[in-house]
């Protein structure tokens, strides 16, 4: 499912929203959309990450792999989790708000793949699972770093609390596809 230009636009605004309502005192929770505007596809369950950008450098990022909430919820408890909830990071000042970008990656449900070849950096994310470890990327993160699927692989096993090459043996994958937005994006759409 492809999201039009205003759905998209009507997710970035909820996301800025719920971090404003939060910096200014009040509850994620209590940020809602007019159900007007609640499209089949803003309430249908998907998996979401919400990623903050400041001065061009990462500043959160979390979400859901897999569907747990509709679409325009999910954006609204991510979009407060990367802002306050991210462990990398301290949580969102006041004085940072207006210098964050938000992304959102609307994600497929994941795919066990059966062989490793079968992972297309720039086109797939991928989740690692070896015992209790476990690391995903999202799509869009292995041409950010200007990876190869070798290297891919090697930071994904780091990211797992594995070796370098703790991927290559006793490892499953799985691969999901993404559309990817942020408010760059969608300059001048109004929702």
């Amino acid at each position: 499912m492809t999201l039009s230009r205003a759905e998209k636009k009507l997710l970035l605004d909820l996301a800025r929203t719920t971090i404003r309502t939060v910096l200014d005192g009040g509850s994620h929770e209590h940020v809602t959309v007019d159900e007007g505007k609640l499209t089949p596809a803003l309430r249908e369950q998907r998996g979401v990450f919400v990623t903050l950008h400041k001065d061009h450098d990462l500043r959160g990022c979390i979400g859901y792999i897999l569907p747990m909430l509709p679409l325009w919820r999910a954006v609204v408890e991510n979009a407060r989790n990367a802002a306050f909830g991210d462990p990398r990071f301290a949580p969102l000042k006041p004085d940072e708000f207006e210098r964050i970008d938000i992304e959102i990656s609307v994600l497929t449900v994941p795919d066990t793949i059966k062989d490793i070849s079968e992972f297309r950096v720039g086109i797939d994310g991928i989740i690692l699972k070896k015992g209790f470890h476990q690391a995903v990327f999202l799509p869009q993160v292995a041409p950010e770093q200007g990876w190869d699927a070798q290297t891919t692989l090697k930071y994904l096993s780091m990211k797992a609390g594995l070796p370098p090459n703790g991927w290559a043996s006793g490892a499953v994958f799985e691969t999901f596809q993404a559309e990817v937005f942020g408010e760059a994006d969608l300059e001048g759409v109004s929702a």
